[in-house]
């Protein structure tokens, strides 16, 4: 289903092979040997492609498929098609992104130093590396085994970074340390300056940032995201952390492992993200609060105090989603009193 123009496939795959390395289960009296060559929607799928069903509102979809097999939760399994070969899962998504990326492997390309990229003299490159043409390379940097560094983009002095990461084009990454299995995406900023002053009505005077960001393994950060780094403690992403485009971190902010930090979000300086916290699009966050572990936040809600540990909170400023919900329901029915 994707453009071979962009993406190179793998496969076939037999319907058994496939289930055993997606911890899926082939449903009694499916056929094992069944090939499989693609991946796609339910409503596009035909012969010989995979697709999965994770939402209720998609039964009908699912129903008129043509896709050769399916991924699915069991409660689904008896409203498949008569001819669907089913891959029974509780967790169907997460399967099929398994799946995908069996049929779509990540390419990486060969590795080398394009003649017009520029290294420090000082700087390591372990083997495997891939440096684009046009990228800036510092002294004193390390780069782990197998990065891939994108054009234009600028690693700093003493900038290291973990094996198997790629840095986008037009990145730029100062002050830092990133773990391994990165995936920074193009005009990503990392390690600029904290936006810290002391304010004086004779001219505000600038405080010297001087921590660094420290990036854990398996960690996403999307297009043209900032990172300061710290004041004087460094600004933390937890492991496993997944960061959407457009996100501003500030200075000194600790987010812990597994955390979701959706697309427009800001989050200000010295806050604490516990871990698998989710800060949903075009939230505000003040500074020096924490956010407990698993709390979400949703889309545009103003968090101006701290936020227990698997709360659910909306609005702005923001509350606990019942409450929010409580006073949506008074202001339309005050509305609709004055409209009487």
């Amino acid at each position: 289903m994707a453009d071979p123009r962009f993406f190179n496939r793998s496969g076939p795959f037999l319907l058994g092979d496939l289930a055993a390395r997606i911890e899926a289960e082939v449903a009694a009296g499916d056929d094992s040997s069944i090939e499989l060559f693609d991946v796609g929607p339910l409503d596009v799928a035909s012969s010989g492609t995979l697709s999965f069903l994770d939402n209720q509102k998609y039964v009908d979809v699912f129903q008129a498929s043509d896709a050769a097999a399916c991924i699915v939760a069991p409660k689904f399994a008896d409203r498949a098609p008569a001819n669907m070969a089913l891959l029974i899962s509780n967790e169907p998504y997460k399967a099929y992104a398994r799946a995908a990326a069996l049929f779509y492997p990540t390419p990486f390309p060969d590795p080398g130093i394009a003649p017009s990229a520029v290294v420090g003299e000082s700087a390591h490159i372990s083997d495997g590396c891939r440096i684009d043409p046009g990228a800036v390379i510092g002294d004193d940097c390390r780069l782990g085994a197998r990065c891939h560094i994108g054009a234009n983009a600028v690693v700093g002095d003493a900038v290291q970074i973990g094996a198997d990461t790629n840095i986008g084009a037009n990145a730029s990454l100062s002050h830092c340390e990133i773990g391994e299995r990165g995936l920074i995406h193009p005009g990503v900023r990392i390690g600029q300056r904290g936006f810290g002053f002391a304010i004086d009505p004779k001219g505000h005077v600038m405080v010297p940032q001087l921590g660094r960001v420290i990036v854990g393994n398996d960690v996403e950060i999307g297009a043209n995201s900032t990172i300061d780094r710290g004041a004087g403690p460094d600004t933390v992403i937890g492991d496993g952390t997944m960061i959407d485009n457009l996100v501003q971190i500030g200075h000194n902010v600790q987010i812990g492992r597994g955390c979701i930090v959706i697309a427009q979000a800001g989050v200000a300086g010295s806050t604490v993200l516990e871990d698998f916290s989710v800060i949903a699009a075009q939230v505000g966050i003040a500074g020096h609060l924490r956010v407990g572990t698993g709390a979400q936040i949703g889309a545009q809600a103003g968090v101006m105090r701290d936020v227990d540990p698997g709360a659910r909170m909306l609005g702005s400023p923001a509350v606990p989603a019942r409450q929010f919900f409580r006073q949506v329901a008074g202001i339309e029915k005050l509305a609709n009193k004055k409209g009487a």
